[in-house]
């Protein structure tokens, strides 16, 4: 396992932590992943080669989305139309029914998770942008950045939701049959005036190697009293449909600043920052590759 620990002066003030139930950002971002389409980069022919079990094709330039198949432009514009008017029927029926996901998940964990994001975040709007594309055969591999803005009402509190997913697919006759997610961050915040935070933390790293977060508070604290703490959790199903209960501790500084370890074994991690001031509450989580 992978650990992250202190390496500056954001220790408890006082011996006194604050219990927090928290579904985190990171519980809500995967809710998110199934309806986008990938990442800014050409995609690795190595990488389509693993995820889908065949050999490696050979390397074909990538395309802009200027040149895009009318069929794919297509296609982005009416996923994004059924999240949109919250068609679970309608969005499901894009998905191949042996849709294989990076995270483990499958057609009926999406559809389990879908339902349950929108229960709980009725007015989400999707909006995504294709970056680039290109065949394979008569598959089509394309990558694109979907961000995801909303808000929910919880006991009084309103909780406004946004999240930028970076992600691979692969169309074949017009269905998405298997996904992989190159990077993501979603940030929850509640309040008059929640900490704006700046994250800083690489998308990968190697396995077994040292890696710094840093959430620094981008506003002056002033007087306010600065409570928060970090959560490294793996990236699973399990951890993805059960929210944890973390304390947030005083803070000396204005964020919090870690240091990690990649475990021995590739995998991809959540990581997270709470932060609570007397205006509100923020939290933010990115994903972290941990590759070979």
């Amino acid at each position: 396992m992978s650990s992250i620990s202190a390496y500056s002066p954001s220790k408890p003030l006082a011996d006194r932590a604050f219990p927090f139930a928290c579904t985190r950002g990171r519980a809500i971002g995967p809710f998110l992943l199934f309806l986008t389409f990938a990442g800014a980069s050409a995609l690795h022919p190595d990488a389509v080669g693993a995820q889908t079990g065949r050999s490696a094709a050979p390397q074909i330039q990538a395309q802009t989305p200027t040149n895009a198949p009318a069929q794919l432009t297509k296609l982005l514009t009416e996923i994004d139309a059924a999240a949109n008017r919250r068609d679970l029927k309608a969005v499901m029926a894009f998905y191949g029914q042996n849709f294989t996901h990076s995270d483990g998940l499958n057609s009926q964990s999406l559809e389990k998770a879908l339902k349950q994001l929108w229960e709980r975040y009725p007015s989400l709007n999707y909006r995504t942008e294709l970056k680039s594309w290109k065949s394979e055969g008569s598959a089509i591999v394309a990558e694109t950045i979907t961000t995801i803005t909303g808000s929910h009402k919880q006991e009084g509190r309103q909780l406004n939701l946004k999240a930028t997913i970076r992600s691979q697919q692969r169309f074949e006759g017009e269905k998405i049959v298997s996904q992989e997610i190159l990077a993501e961050q979603t940030q929850l915040s509640s309040g008059n005036n929640p900490p704006t935070i700046q994250v800083n933390l690489p998308e990968q790293v190697q396995v077994g190697q040292e890696y710094h977060f840093d959430a620094i508070v981008r506003e002056p604290i002033g007087d306010d009293i600065l409570i928060g703490t970090v959560l490294e959790e793996p990236v699973s199903e399990k951890t993805l449909f059960n929210p944890s209960e973390v304390e947030l501790e005083l803070l000396s500084s204005g964020g919090i600043f870690k240091v990690g370890k990649a475990p021995a074994a590739p995998n991809n991690r959540w990581i997270s920052a709470v932060l609570m001031r007397q205006g509100g509450i923020t939290t933010i989580t990115q994903r972290l590759r941990i590759v070979k």
